[in-house]
């Protein structure tokens, strides 16, 4: 196995020694005063060497100018080649560059804007190798193999992901403070296919999470068993009685005919 090894170039004393030509060649193109000392050399072939001077610029603090300068076979001048500003170890940079179509978050479409996806998307896959029972039954009315692309297991195991950690899922304090599960609420329409057993559609038009995705586990204020269902850990209320506004009735009753009273009369209408 070969290996690829940096070649070593020998200094060429000359265009080591050209020093104040490459001070020169910096301080053409630099601002006046933002030149700094010299910071060594470097050999990049033969008879070609790099000089490193500090940039003073405090809008480019850990750059450095670098000036390239060469001696022709046989030559006695060196002359300078190419002169740049590049950043050093510890240089301020800008962040990576990224493309457009990765800078686009949720909710940064907007009306008539579209947005390609890439033949290369991970999150889809060929129509034909669609083999699962959750298979688009519309593509049988259509002609040839239906859609191009489907939903491939990373597209679905994002979505699953995502959907489970955000606002509809079971972490959010709307899910924490209801009553029940959305899997036990009867406005809870569960989706087709494998994602059936874990999310689902609210279709209650009073709740916060109408005609979204919601996990199965999630939950709010809107369970249509809201006014039966007691939230975890509560107990039922203790009756609250108000004996102040009330009075006390005490029901007479009427001797049965032929009784004789505590002082032995008998009762009237008896002979």
């Amino acid at each position: 196995m070969s290996r690829t090894r940096s070649r070593t170039f020998a200094v060429d004393q000359a265009c080591a020694a050209a020093v104040e030509p490459a001070r020169a060649a910096a301080e053409a193109i630099a601002r006046p005063g933002e030149v700094g000392e010299h910071l060594g050399f470097e050999a990049e072939a033969e008879r070609v060497v790099t000089h490193y001077f500090g940039c003073l610029d405090r809008a480019y603090r850990g750059w450095r100018w670098a000036v390239t300068v060469a001696r022709a076979s046989r030559a006695r001048n060196v002359t300078v080649s190419e002169t740049v500003l590049l950043p050093g170890s510890d240089a301020l940079l800008p962040p990576a560059w990224v493309p457009w179509s990765e800078r686009l978050r949720p909710g940064d479409l907007g009306v008539g804007d579209l947005l390609p996806t890439s033949d290369d998307d991970d999150r889809l896959a060929p129509g034909f190798t669609e083999t699962e029972d959750e298979n688009d039954r519309q593509m049988l009315f259509e002609y040839g193999l239906g859609r191009a692309r489907v939903l491939s297991a990373i597209g679905r195991d994002r979505a699953v992901h995502r959907w489970h950690a955000g606002d509809s899922g079971p972490h959010t304090p709307i899910a924490h403070a209801a009553p029940a599960q959305c899997s036990t609420c009867g406005f809870y329409w569960p989706l087709a296919g494998s994602l059936r057993l874990g999310f689902g559609v609210c279709a209650n038009e009073f709740a916060p999470d109408d005609g979204k995705v919601v996990a199965a586990d999630h939950g709010c204020g809107a369970h249509s068993e809201a006014a039966v269902v007691q939230a975890p850990g509560a107990e039922p209320a203790t009756p609250i009685l108000d004996d102040h506004d009330y009075d006390t009735a005490v029901e007479e009753t009427a001797p049965e005919p032929g009784s004789v009273d505590d002082n032995g009369a008998e009762p009237l209408g008896h002979a």
